[in-house]
């Protein structure tokens, strides 16, 4: 499958052609959902072959940046996202994905459901601690993937 090339506003804007602009990085931001519930899973980054295997195979696959790999989300987990639907923004930089996920339905390599499980203090409260918004891990991310990675690699 091949993306096609940029040529106007009104193809990229308005157009039926998958087009595709990935940052100088080489990556596309894309948000991740629950199709059920609409609750954000995750912020991952896509590189064109992620973007590629994820229409493709229908399952989630998302680029690294700490570690600089590609990766199929549950490979090793189990926790497979399979896309419900994607839709991709107006000048085709972004991509938001609906999925629905394995098992515990959990997304986060931390153990919760959503990678967003912290909230943080704003307004009169700035500068306060985090506030977690879960209260229990769906799954316990030492036995599932071995000792906690180092979080430079991540």
């Amino acid at each position: 499958m091949e993306f096609h090339a940029r040529q106007s506003i009104e193809q990229v804007e308005e157009g039926t052609e998958l087009a595709p602009k990935f940052g100088p990085d080489g990556l596309l931001p894309c948000i991740t959902t629950d199709a059920a519930s609409g609750e954000v899973l995750m912020l991952g980054w896509m590189t064109a072959e992620a973007f590629r295997l994820t229409i493709e195979t229908g399952e989630a696959h998302y680029f690294s940046r700490a570690r600089q790999v590609l990766w199929h989300k549950g490979a090793t987990s189990g926790l497979v996202q399979k896309v419900v639907e994607a839709r991709i923004d107006d000048d085709q930089d972004a991509l938001w994905l609906r999925v629905s996920v394995a098992d515990s339905g959990a997304s986060c390599h931390v153990g919760y459901r959503s990678c967003f499980y912290r909230s943080v203090p704003h307004g009169d409260e700035a500068g306060g601690p985090l506030t977690f918004r879960e209260d229990h891990k769906t799954f316990d991310p030492v036995a599932m993937y071995g000792d906690a990675p180092n979080p430079t690699q991540l």
